[in-house]
């Protein structure tokens, strides 16, 4: 397989990727023909990407059959292009290929969407997708020595091993993310196998690979299930909210283009299309810096950067300066005596534009804050525009927004607030039984995944300057993983309702929700109160895993007890870890201390 041809990778905002290697000036360029280089040269990690994903449970083995397949047709293409065949879709040339595998499509339970053609099998392979991955094995590890071997004497093999790994384990995460990570993966690999002390190396290296995956993967996942369940205006909203904030200056009719480019984008990357996601990302970087003056100043200098420095320029671009003529309020939608009249005549740009003013105004605010004002402002003037003195009712509105925001902003302070007096530990632990209260039909596995993820937003964001719109924000993509990307996925009718009825109220919805009264427990079962001693040989994260899933499966079984209660019953528990790991038998102690914590 050839070396993997990465050396460009721009992210914008840390939401939106480009996997093409361009000139330094990308508008004296044909972007169409860069792209459909980079795609024909990079092919093979296409494939493995994409079939990684669709079919997570397929062997090593069987994606490098496809990939086999998946060369021998562009080799075909490119010496003539005039067969039929040449014309198709990439993705649907994919996706018959996957169906014709003798005996692939039956053991691996995707045959249904085999029958189906177009837009309808595409779809079908997307919702065959599998968020929750405990159905398969642990991810492979290798010793940092065995590592380097492999690295120096197969690359390409450790690449493609590595790249099909973490894609079927991250189904839903878009090409050109799971590409970067595999570049970042190799520059590790190929500065660690030089030092001394390997091991310390990969552990410290790793870690902002693995944080950036997971936060591409995070948010990714979260917009796409806005745009399954929502549909593509919520999408616009979302980014309009975003630029807004970023680029005070930009023009509306600008914005409005550079929006469209970006919704255009999910739709492709959100179904699973790799090659068509890639195309249109390499669209929307694009066109960023070919209008870089009228979208901001603060980029000139990072779009006359060589590639790839020019995407971490653009990340690191501070939120541009506010306009001097930008008055602190944009009085036309409060003060106008035609509000109603502008609102009739064009709703969606009317609230489009109020979008547009009210976010470049508020840089301090997190985007669920700014999208719950919207949502806030439609609802007014739903109501005003029906009374007799329309003008004497919405003229109040600032005084909404303003309630809206202190309400969310004292969610925030609380929860900060029992952070600092809980710590970390205690903050997980109520977030378990929390989450599991309201969700136990999720996987205990899952439920501490989002557990964590949670507190990890309160302990990123609470000490910060903008703690209010960072934890909001962080806080929002939990539940949207909470919620899903399927639009079909369904937990209980209370969490169903918050995750389904308004994105924009979404976690106050959640803040709202009880322990779930549908739920029926499992049969008591003594083998979860029972310990070994094996618990006492457990390195601290497996030993945190381990109690943080006994916490989850306590919850699961005594829904009915108080969070008093299970507190109470939790500090049995490690209490007796405690002990009998300093006893002289360990089993011993087990076996008389187990039975106690469960009553």
């Amino acid at each position: 397989m050839k070396q993997l041809k990465l050396t460009g990778f721009i992210f914008f905002l840390c939401f939106l990727t480009e996997s093409l290697t361009l000139p330094t000036q990308p508008q004296d360029v044909d972007n169409f023909s860069s792209t459909q280089k980079f795609i024909e040269e990079n092919l093979e990690y296409i494939t493995i990407i994409a079939f990684a994903q669709y079919v997570q449970e397929a062997t090593f083995e069987e994606m490098e059959k496809l990939v086999k397949d998946m060369v021998e047709y562009k080799d075909r293409c490119m010496a003539d292009k005039t067969l039929p065949e040449c014309s198709k879709l990439p993705n649907n040339i994919l996706q018959e290929k996957m169906c014709a595998m003798e005996g692939l499509p039956q053991k691996h339970n995707f045959s249904h969407c085999c029958s189906k053609v177009g837009a309808e099998r595409r779809l079908c392979f997307f919702y065959n997708k599998k968020a929750d991955v405990g159905f398969l094995p642990p991810f492979p590890t290798l010793d940092p020595e065995e590592k380097c071997q492999s690295y120096e004497s197969n690359r390409e093999s450790l690449l493609n091993h590595f790249l099909y790994e973490v894609a079927r384990r991250n189904p839903f995460v878009f090409a050109p993310t799971l590409l970067t990570v595999a570049a970042h993966f190799e520059e590790v690999a190929k500065s660690c196998c030089e030092e001394q002390n390997k091991v310390n190396c990969f552990q410290t290296r790793a870690i902002p690979v693995i944080q950036y995956l997971k936060a591409f993967s995070s948010y990714q996942k979260h917009v796409c299930g806005a745009l399954l369940k929502f549909g593509t205006k919520v999408v616009h909203f979302i980014y309009i909210a975003v630029l807004s904030q970023k680029f005070p200056k930009i023009e509306f009719k600008e914005l409005i283009s550079l929006v469209e480019d970006i919704s255009s984008n999910y739709e492709g990357c959100c179904e699973g299309d790799v090659v068509q996601c890639i195309r249109d990302t390499s669209k929307v970087m694009n066109h960023i810096c070919s209008k870089q003056d009228s979208i901001s100043s603060k980029i000139k200098e990072c779009c006359d950067k060589k590639i790839p420095e020019r995407g971490q320029c653009i990340i690191n671009s501070n939120k541009d300066d506010r306009p001097k003529d930008l008055s602190l309020r944009e009085a036309k939608f409060t003060d106008s005596e035609n509000v109603c009249q502008e609102r009739d005549a064009d709703p969606d740009t009317f609230f489009v534009k109020f979008t547009f003013e009210y976010s470049r105004r508020h840089p301090d605010l997190s985007i669920p804050g700014l999208l719950r004002i919207v949502q806030i402002y439609k609802d007014l003037l739903r109501n005003c525009c029906n009374t007799e003195n329309p003008p004497g009712c919405y003229r109040y509105a600032e005084d909404k927004f303003n309630e809206t925001t202190e309400k969310s902003l004292k969610m925030v302070q609380q929860e900060c607030k029992h952070f600092q007096n809980l710590g970390k530990d205690g903050l997980t632990y109520q977030y378990l039984i929390r989450l599991t209260k309201i969700a136990p039909q999720l996987s205990s596995e899952e439920l501490v995944s989002l557990g964590k993820k949670m507190v990890t937003a309160f302990t990123t964001c609470c000490t910060l300057s903008e703690e209010f719109a960072c934890v909001d924000n962080l806080a929002d993509l939990v539940l949207g993983e909470l919620c899903g990307v399927n639009e079909n996925r369904t937990i209980n009718p209370a969490v169903d309702h918050c995750c389904k009825t308004n994105f924009a109220f979404r976690r106050p919805c959640f803040e709202s929700l009880k322990a779930d009264k549908t739920y029926v427990p499992p049969p008591f079962s003594q083998d979860l109160f029972t310990f070994h001693a094996d618990m006492c040989q457990s390195q601290n994260e497996e030993l945190q895993r381990k109690t943080d899933r006994f916490l989850v499966n306590v919850v699961k079984l005594k829904h009915e007890l108080t969070d008093e209660e299970l507190q109470s019953l939790f500090t049995n528990f490690t209490n007796a870890v405690e002990k009998c790991c300093k006893a002289e038998s360990p089993e011993v102690c087990f076996n008389e201390e187990s039975p106690k914590i469960g009553n």
